[in-house]
């Protein structure tokens, strides 16, 4: 589905570059979710100075940021799409970080780096997008050394998803389509592709049933009223879709932006189902080792 057809990549750059700055979900604001997730993978990996942490599918680089913030990790994120990558720099670098980061552009079901390199790894709601789970998880553990771990955030289906309900087949087509995911997995087939490739699992559990303090999809919940949620209710979506009209309309906003939005919006209505009805969490929690020893 081309989404920007007749949009300029400048424009759709530009567009990206402004959502950055209003983006929130999953129970806080942007830059609280990367501390919480940035927290979690503190505990499960321990990062120390001298280590070298992989993050697979790092994006602009939030948590990676939050991550170097409070320890002294050489940090490598790992990225396929160079426009996130440039970004990602720049970012670091304005938090005065980008001495201890660095950026590879590379495919994580491929990766640029030799065998038993990294003390340790982490994925924050990425491997989601790989086609394959077992390749991907053992293309990090090849590149794990022995005794390093992985941490990882998974969006995946739960045990309540019944492949015989309509309704439960559309909520996951919608989040797959909007979030531009190939068939989202169960919990238990990432669970089981992990060992398959294998990990020892040391934890494995969906946080967003015990874990959280308001539903994570509340942000984008149009039948939740609040000021800072405005945006995501039903007359917020409404006054949205009229200026983002008017602004195509008079060349104020790139061509094609009408039918994106509507295209997110539908997206956001596929999570909260997702949510409300259990199917689908974004909060699946894997922590896991490559067995053997390590030196440090």
């Amino acid at each position: 589905m081309n989404l920007t057809a007749g949009a300029g990549s400048g424009k759709i750059l530009s567009a990206v570059e402004k959502y950055e700055k209003y983006h929130a979900c999953y129970g806080g604001e942007e830059e609280e979710r990367k501390a919480n997730y940035a927290d979690m993978m503190e505990r499960g990996i321990s990062f120390r100075k001298h280590k070298k942490v992989l993050d697979i599918g790092c994006g602009i680089g939030g948590p990676l940021k939050e991550i170097s913030l409070f320890s002294s990790t050489s940090i490598t994120g790992l990225n396929n799409n160079e426009f996130q990558i440039k970004r990602a720099k720049e970012l670091t670098c304005n938090s005065g970080v980008d001495k201890t980061c660095n950026f590879v552009k590379g495919d994580f079901m491929k990766m640029p780096f030799p065998d038993n390199y990294f003390d340790a790894a982490y994925a924050i709601e990425a491997t989601c997008h790989a086609p394959d789970a077992y390749a991907c998880y053992k293309e990090i553990f090849r590149v794990l050394k022995p005794g390093g771990c992985f941490a990882a955030f998974e969006w995946c289906m739960t045990d309540v998803f019944d492949t015989s309900n309509k309704e439960h087949q559309k909520i996951k087509e919608e989040i797959e389509v909007g979030d531009g995911l190939p068939d989202i997995r169960l919990t238990t087939k990432c669970l089981e592709a992990l060992k398959q490739a294998g990990f020892e699992v040391m934890e494995e559990k969906d946080l967003a049933i015990d874990h959280c303090p308001v539903p994570w999809y509340l942000p984008l919940d149009s039948t939740h009223f609040s000021l800072s949620n405005f945006r995501a209710t039903s007359v917020g979506r409404f006054v949205t879709r009229i200026m983002v009209s008017a602004l195509e309309f008079v060349g104020l906003a790139p061509k094609g932006s009408t039918r994106v939005l509507g295209f997110l919006q539908k997206a956001a209505e596929g999570l909260v189902a997702g949510g409300k009805t259990r199917i689908f969490t974004p909060m699946y929690f894997l922590l896991a080792h490559k067995p053997g020893s390590s030196n440090h």
